[in-house]
């Protein structure tokens, strides 16, 4: 069986691939669930009708451990494209977009107090200063997601590995 793989572009945090497939869907969906489930698989899964969730296992995870989410599609009869996605744990993840949540929110309540303090003729050097710190601490917050994203690359290559393993298997 040929593996024709997609990937996109290499800057985002929550990297994403396509894997075209002649294989049909059912089949496939039940041949990954089968090895899952299996003595054989080293890594925890769960499976919710066509979507997969791995993860690495607890005694090699860490905070910046990635997890594979994965679909299968049904193109036609005989071919089907598995639409994968790393990202962080949900917990992580859910934790980066309240601080951005948070950061986004302060920066407008800061833009209106900055607005006021200006109508008013009062200093404006606090809310200025927080309107320079606020993106700043963005920025500092995608870097920190860019380190941990490198930080999980090996165990994402692992992840991937062992979906491709699966595949051709």
């Amino acid at each position: 069986m040929s593996v024709q793989e997609k990937r996109n572009s290499e800057f985002f945090l929550r990297p994403r691939f396509s894997i075209d497939l002649q294989e049909n869907s059912e089949e496939l969906q039940k041949r990954i669930e089968d090895y899952l489930s299996s003595e054989a698989c080293k890594f925890k899964s769960k499976v919710s009708e066509d979507h997969f969730f791995i993860d690495v296992p607890d005694k090699k995870s860490h905070f910046w451990s990635p997890q594979l989410h994965f679909e299968i599609e049904k193109i036609d009869e005989k071919s089907s494209t598995i639409k994968g996605l790393f990202g962080p744990k949900p917990q992580v993840w859910t934790l980066f977009m309240f601080v951005h949540f948070v950061v986004a929110t302060m920066f407008l309540g800061f833009g209106v107090m900055a607005y006021v303090r200006h109508r008013l003729d009062e200093s404006l050097f606090f809310p200025v200063a927080m309107l320079i710190a606020l993106p700043l601490i963005w920025v500092l917050l995608y870097v920190l997601g860019s380190l941990g994203k490198e930080t999980g690359k090996n165990q994402m290559k692992e992840l991937h590995d062992f979906l491709i393993d699966i595949i051709e298997n």
